[in-house]
């Protein structure tokens, strides 16, 4: 069962790379950035593509950082229980 979870993953990990390739190859015509200062870019619409996902990605990990940031704060100030003993106490009863 392992062996089957581990091919399967790999499949769909194929499969979404022959999406994207295919999604890459159908969108290789040339787009142009215009920017501020009269600055023009002009490149595969793929890569304009995929800076923007980047750059989403990217403003949604520095929108988690304080988040994160508060959440490791409490969890250091909180008190560590002891950890419960696991070592059997001798007794003179009789076991059942």
């Amino acid at each position: 069962m392992k062996n089957l979870t581990r091919y399967l993953g790999l499949a769909a990990k194929v499969a979404l790379f022959l999406l994207v390739l295919g999604f890459a190859l159908k969108n290789s015509h040339t787009a142009t950035f215009y920017s501020y200062l009269g600055y023009v870019w002009q490149v595969p619409l793929i890569v304009l593509l995929g800076l923007a996902f980047l750059l989403g990605a990217l403003t949604g990990v520095v929108a988690l950082l304080p988040t994160l940031f508060r959440l490791r704060r409490e969890l250091a100030r909180k008190p560590r229980l002891p950890e419960p003993d696991t070592t059997t106490i001798p007794t003179d009863l009789p076991g059942v």
